[in-house]
């Protein structure tokens, strides 16, 4: 496994990439949630890289983990920001071509926003728990997230995994509870996607419905094909509620994606 860091957008971004057990496998882009990091999908990857065959890259956006302290606040174009300029600039330097993107959350709408993008090729997304709209639900959670952060433990425990967590939290739970990102919606970015879609929703997730992968069946038109994985006794975090289940699905997913992988470069 190789690990750094990497230039992206003026920012330094932690990585670690563990390297492919396959040839002519696609490379594995995981994108976090709104506060997650590297640290944080804990053995996922790893399980994940084991059971595909496929080299992972696993990075923390600016603001979170060890990459470089949240130095202003978030606007509400941040998630696209982070799709169309600093996922390609970070995916360019580490000479990465047509990923495999999985992510989570927030980190599922940047990838969507990146693959809904003509500029760059995606192999395939797979989409665990995204935001395609704002719904009452995720507020209501967000709101009782910062309820959390201001009167348990809660800095204690994320404090294990960023540099500055007050930051990074506030960075985060500011935004999405601004009024003004009521309004942010990324379902017109759905039809310009042109690779396979696997999209993962827990039955009981806290922050999001089923309306976010169904907005994502009826919204794009990928010719490959969209798959809608509904897991019962699932929150937010499908991987960490039913990690056998998700890593099994993705597993599947990649053996079926037809691509021609560029060999991959040395670090």
């Amino acid at each position: 496994m190789h690990s750094g860091f990497v230039r992206a957008c003026g920012h330094n971004l932690e990585y670690q990439l563990i390297p492919a057990h396959q040839i002519n496998r696609p490379t594995l882009v995981l994108l976090h949630e709104g506060l997650g990091s590297v640290a944080m999908w804990r053995d996922f990857p790893t399980r994940l890289a084991a059971a595909t065959g496929c080299r992972t890259l696993v990075y923390s956006r600016y603001g979170y983990g060890q990459s470089d302290v949240l130095a202003e606040s978030f606007g509400t174009g941040f998630m696209h920001r982070e799709g169309r300029e600093a996922l390609p600039e970070l995916l360019a330097t580490l000479g990465i071509e047509r990923p495999l993107l999985v992510g989570h959350s927030d980190g599922a709408s940047i990838a969507l926003l990146h693959a809904g993008d003509p500029r760059f090729e995606v192999a395939g997304l797979v989409v665990m728990a995204p935001h395609c709209f704002v719904e009452d639900i995720s507020i209501r959670s967000i709101e009782a997230a910062k309820l959390a952060f201001e009167t348990t433990d809660l800095p204690a425990k994320l404090g294990r995994y960023h540099r500055d967590v007050r930051r990074t939290f506030y960075g985060w739970n500011d935004i999405w509870l601004n009024p003004d990102f009521r309004a942010w919606n990324i379902e017109d970015c759905l039809p310009h996607i042109r690779c396979p879609i696997l999209a993962i929703q827990g039955e009981d997730d806290e922050y999001g419905t089923m309306a976010q992968i169904e907005a994502i069946a009826s919204g794009a038109t990928a010719s490959a094909g969209i798959e809608l994985l509904k897991l019962a006794d699932c929150r937010h975090s499908a991987h960490k509620d039913q990690p056998v289940a998700v890593i099994e699905a993705i597993g599947r997913f990649a053996d079926d994606l037809d691509i021609a992988v560029a060999p991959a470069p040395t670090i």
